[in-house]
């Protein structure tokens, strides 16, 4: 390391954010980039550990210690190849991953972490400015044909690393748009699309062919695809949202919040959307069910949409801040009080607590009903949910002309593509396959992302989509050249 004390030297400097009252105005990114002298300076505070965790901690494996001290050193260009090696759009993580490596930091044990998302952010954003990041053409083609089904960041990565083997990759994606959850599930404050638009016409160049408005499976047959292609790998998601089945819930103003979020990304794509079909929380009284990171996008959008007042409602109980006696170090947290950007802009959340039903006027939702609830603790103080219960008398209201389904989603929607190959499902009811080799029930047909392990993250889709490129290849050549991450997820 450049700095073998930088630790000791400097404190955390975390990501900086635009202010409130001024973001709250607009739909254009909440972080600030660092001056590079900064971000070096943080750079320079990763240790020289011995043992990285952090590579652990990261699904894709990045490299972090090598970039971090390459940063610190000036040779930027050198860090981004570095970064490029593990993962294909170090934009995506660095703006919206949750940054499991910083979680598993070595410095983490009794001080702040290092700001790895951070620098990583800091590192592709100068690959693009200075004009380092180019098409990468396969230097010869294999004559192999594969489809990938699905535009999100497994299906991208997969896609582009096939391309880069020299296979010929068609990515069908059923939206206008090419981008999958990046495009339509992220708000645009937190991710511009511009991002992801400079990287499709990067794959272009490279070859790749974007195929959009084609839901495989409806609008085209999915055996003509298959029968059509060497190779089919599905990266689909994970789009059928969990229901609140009380009374009232087909009241107007109640949706799943993803009908919402993709409605403003629509409209600020520049889609017209029609007044009756038209979801806004201008004015309104907004309830969110669900704290996790849909439901935080949510609160984002409402404040800037002019809501009356957000109230967000979390089924559990408030996580503990800091970490949690069942996550010890380096184990990546999930019961953890978070505070997103658009937390820090205001409304109430409220925990332990069960809608019981939901009541109106002429047809239109009016009033939220919910009862506080307690837990019983194991012996880790992990709330058992089986040991749920209302807490007698504790019954309230909250005024509510817009209801937000933010509460996750179940398993991929099986109507199209999934029925029409006949594919093999797990008990949850995602595609079956493994990790491995990541073959589906149907030979030559593969599954990657959420729609194979469930609802997660976008590290985790990528992760995947460049696994699963390296096992169509072998599926298509008997060998390969991809890079492996190979790890029990």
């Amino acid at each position: 390391m450049g700095d073998v004390k930088g630790f000791l030297k400097h404190d955390r400097r975390g990501v900086s954010y635009r202010p409130v009252s001024e973001r709250v105005s607009d739909y254009l990114h909440v972080q600030e980039s660092s001056p590079e002298e900064i971000v070096q300076v943080q750079a320079s505070r990763c240790m020289d550990c011995g043992i990285p965790f952090c590579n652990n901690g990261c699904p894709l494996g990045n490299i972090i210690p090598d970039f971090n001290d390459l940063v610190y050193r000036g040779r930027w260009q050198d860090a981004l190849e570095r970064l490029h090696s593990t993962n294909n759009f170090p934009e995506f993580t660095g703006m919206v991953c949750p940054a499991p490596c910083e979680q598993a930091c070595v410095l983490g044990i009794n001080r702040d972490p290092v700001t790895i998302k951070q620098v990583e952010w800091e590192i592709v954003t100068r690959g693009w400015d200075e004009g380092w990041i180019k098409p990468i053409k396969p230097g010869r083609r294999t004559g192999r044909r594969v489809a990938v089904v699905g535009s999100g960041p497994a299906g991208l990565s997969a896609a582009q690393q096939l391309n880069r083997v020299g296979h010929q990759v068609t990515v069908f994606e059923k939206n206008d748009r090419i981008g999958g959850l990046l495009r339509y599930g992220i708000p645009d404050f937190k991710l511009e699309k511009w991002v992801i638009d400079r990287r499709v016409q990067q794959m272009r160049e490279e070859g790749v062919i974007f195929k959009t408005g084609i839901n495989v499976g409806l609008e085209l047959n999915a055996m003509d695809v298959r029968s059509d292609f060497d190779a089919v790998l599905l990266a689909i998601g994970s789009e059928q949202p969990r229901d609140l089945p009380v009374e009232g819930r087909t009241l107007e103003g109640v949706h799943f919040a993803m009908d919402y979020l993709v409605q403003q990304n629509r409209r600020l794509a520049g889609d017209s959307i029609p007044a009756s079909n038209e979801l806004t929380a201008r004015g309104k009284h907004v309830v969110i069910l669900g704290g996790g990171d849909t439901g935080s996008d949510c609160i984002g959008t409402a404040h800037r949409q002019g809501a009356a007042s957000v109230t967000s409602l979390e089924l559990l109980p408030r996580p503990p801040e800091g970490r949690h006696a069942s996550e010890p170090w380096p184990l990546a947290q999930k019961m953890f009080f978070n505070i997103s950007s658009s937390h820090a802009e205001g409304g109430d959340r409220e925990y332990a607590v069960q809608t019981s039903h939901l009541s109106g006027e002429e047809g239109a939702v009016r009033k939220l009903h919910a009862v506080r609830l307690q837990f019983e603790n194991d012996s880790l103080e992990r709330p058992q949910f089986e040991t749920m219960r209302e807490v007698q008398g504790s019954a309230f209201d909250l005024p509510a002309d817009l209801v937000l389904l933010a509460m996750g989603f179940l398993h991929p929607i099986h109507e199209g593509v999934v029925e029409k190959l006949g594919l093999t499902l797990d008990e949850r009811r995602n595609v079956q396959a493994n990790c491995e080799n990541f073959v589906t029930s149907q030979p030559g047909v593969f599954a990657a992302g959420d729609c194979r392990r469930g609802q997660s993250l976008v590290v985790w889709a990528q992760w995947e989509g460049r696994e699963a490129a390296r096992a169509v290849d072998i599926y298509l050549m008997g060998e390969s050249s991809l890079q492996s991450r190979t790890f029990t997820p």
